[in-house]
């Protein structure tokens, strides 16, 4: 009987770009927030999906995620077969490269697929069914879990800002934006690391614009905690603009340059 032909993996090569430490933002984040579903799985399998020509990236996962989940384990998936084999020599226990796209060929249901800065050459009309198909993958929610995690987004080349959004089992719940705050002039300067499904929303009429506009007054307006240096501003600045925005995080975040607002209230108008 003639063997069964490796189906093709789902999705285009990308351009492979990679850094040292351009996703510490998203890997701290992760950690922070979705550090206890991992802690609390007895195998707990996250996907690098798409790191590109060199697997910095990967090994930082594992070694980030274990901090807060010493049993996780990471698989670095990439659809160009030659990213893989220079990957091998990398591999160590509980980190392994295969090569795959969208259909994700991890050994089981992952709590974490992490996607950053893949679809940034898709149309957007692709994200939706990209989305559904990797949130198809993940852990499912149970009894005790809210399931696993998609987190998908965009940062400059060596990680200053960075924006994503996180996505479950059912769909979209979050977005974060995430900057060293040092380098900003006002909080629109992230417009340009919006993911996909938002970045050619920044229109007005369109949520994500407003949310914008509205950061960069509250930005303007806390201008005299400028004083005590760019954290203080930017916490008082999420801080006022929590009274008409869904902020989901709190303080502890905000001091990292962070802020995370639900989904919805960016969602793109249809």
């Amino acid at each position: 009987m003639p063997s069964r032909a490796t189906p093709r993996p789902v999705g285009t090569v990308t351009r492979g770009t990679t850094n040292p430490n351009r996703l510490r933002r998203m890997d701290r984040w992760i950690a922070a927030t979705h550090g206890a579903e991992l802690r609390r799985a007895t195998d707990p399998v996250a996907v690098d999906l798409g790191y590109g020509a060199a697997p910095w990236t990967a090994v930082e996962l594992l070694h980030r995620l274990r901090t807060v989940a010493p049993h996780a384990r990471v698989v670095g998936v990439e659809i160009d077969p030659a990213r893989v084999a220079a990957a091998e020599p990398y591999a160590r226990a509980g980190l392994v490269f295969r090569h795959g796209g969208f259909e994700v060929p991890a050994p089981r249901s992952p709590l974490l697929i992490r996607a950053a800065n893949v679809l940034r050459q898709y149309d957007e009309g692709e994200v939706a069914a990209v989305w559904q198909r990797l949130c198809a993958r993940l852990a499912p929610a149970s009894g005790h879990s809210r399931g696993g995690l998609l987190v998908e987004g965009t940062c400059d080349e060596i990680g200053r800002r960075h924006v994503w959004v996180a996505l479950g089992p059912e769909g979209p719940r979050t977005v974060t934006l995430a900057t060293r705050l040092g380098s900003l002039d006002r909080p629109s300067d992230l417009a340009e690391r919006l993911p996909k499904a938002l970045i050619h929303r920044n229109v007005p009429g369109e949520p994500v614009h407003a949310f914008l506009r509205d950061f960069d007054r509250a930005w303007a307006a806390a201008a005299p905690y400028a004083s005590y240096g760019a954290r203080q501003r930017w916490m008082r600045a999420v801080r006022d603009l929590a009274a008409d925005w869904p902020v989901t995080d709190g303080p502890v975040r905000w001091r990292q340059g962070e802020v995370t607002v639900r989904w919805e209230a960016l969602a793109p108008r249809a």
